[in-house]
């Protein structure tokens, strides 16, 4: 089972640049959850302080009672053999195959058999479909599968936290696709905690069960995927609709000028809240809920459209 991580008053500085402030959430155990924004908002930066790769300058980050922005070096060293990561590019080893960069952890930080060390291995390439692939060099093979061999190496330690910084990027839609349904697939298998960074609408709106924009310096709103997609609030209406109307500019947040041009348009009306995706093999998921159940427990009403009896959750976003 994942581990819950909790998130109290973190804020992160670069000299007298303020990244973001006051950042607080709890990102649940056991389940999928995004986090959105801007360009240069400081996303990837939030997945180095949860890891500890950073420090934050004030703030504090519980992974089993362990505050790991202000723990010892001992502490944290044991706490990171919970998390996994899949970086953007993959960082593979470019004079290594696939086989041996998927193994590295474990020759680093096991003392398991090679023999040992190859049944995970190829347990861990047949999840994420590379099995006859293992001796590729990753310069042989394409980004998709380079995403997939990343996603092995961080899975092979068992990690109870699994953090994706962009897995879509550089993708096209089609492998996004696939690689949706896998992460959906392996939060299923293991019932870790995921954390994505991603700008892919798509993904926001499909994949997770909880979502967070930050945006000017803050976490603008956080919570179950429900709640984002039927919020009204002008940021996240603004980019989880991909709109040009709202407070958003291309410098992250439009001046007062461009604000008051727009005061005479409204934003356009929320899309229906689409189906999540669900398993391949139909088993459940301890983060899936019941489409509509957010916003019947709370009393919201859903864009129309949404949650219609024709419009089951299915595997691959099938309707």
């Amino acid at each position: 089972m994942g581990v819950e991580i909790v998130v109290e008053g973190l804020t992160k500085k670069f000299g007298n640049q303020t990244i973001w402030h006051d950042v607080s959430l709890t990102i649940p155990s056991g389940e999928i959850s995004v986090m959105l924004g801007p360009s240069g908002t400081g996303k990837s930066v939030f997945l180095k302080v949860l890891i500890g790769l950073l420090k934050p300058n004030a703030g504090h980050v519980f992974i089993e009672g362990i505050d790991i922005a202000n723990c010892s070096e001992r502490k944290l060293y044991e706490i990171r053999k919970l998390f996994g990561v899949l970086f953007q590019d993959g960082a593979m080893f470019g004079s290594m195959d696939l086989y041996d960069n998927v193994a590295f952890p474990l020759r680093e930080h096991t003392k398991k058999s090679e023999s040992e060390i190859r049944s995970i291995v190829m347990d861990k390439m047949e999840l994420v479909g590379l099995v006859g692939a293992e001796n590729k060099l990753p310069g042989e093979i394409s980004g998709g599968m380079r995403k997939r061999a990343g996603l092995a190496r961080a899975l092979v330690l068992e990690p109870e936290i699994i953090l994706f910084d962009e897995p879509d990027s550089g993708l096209d839609p089609v492998r996004t696709a696939y690689l949706n349904q896998l992460i959906i697939d392996l939060n299923a298998q293991i019932n870790a905690t995921f954390l994505i960074v991603t700008h892919d609408i798509n993904t926001a709106r499909t994949v997770p069960d909880n979502i967070g924009l930050l945006f000017h310096q803050h976490l603008a709103m956080f919570g179950p995927r429900e709640m984002l997609l039927s919020s009204e609030e002008p940021v996240v209406a603004q980019f989880l609709n991909a709109q040009r109307v709202g407070p958003i500019g291309m410098s992250e947040e439009k001046d007062a000028d461009e604000l008051a041009s727009e005061a005479h348009i409204d934003m356009p009306p929320l899309p229906p809240i689409p189906p999540q995706l669900v398993p391949s093999d139909g088993r459940p998921r301890a983060g899936q809920r019941t489409p509509g159940e957010w916003c019947r427990e709370n009393g919201v009403t859903p864009p129309p459209g949404s949650f219609q009896e024709n419009m089951p959750m299915v595997a691959g976003g099938a309707v």
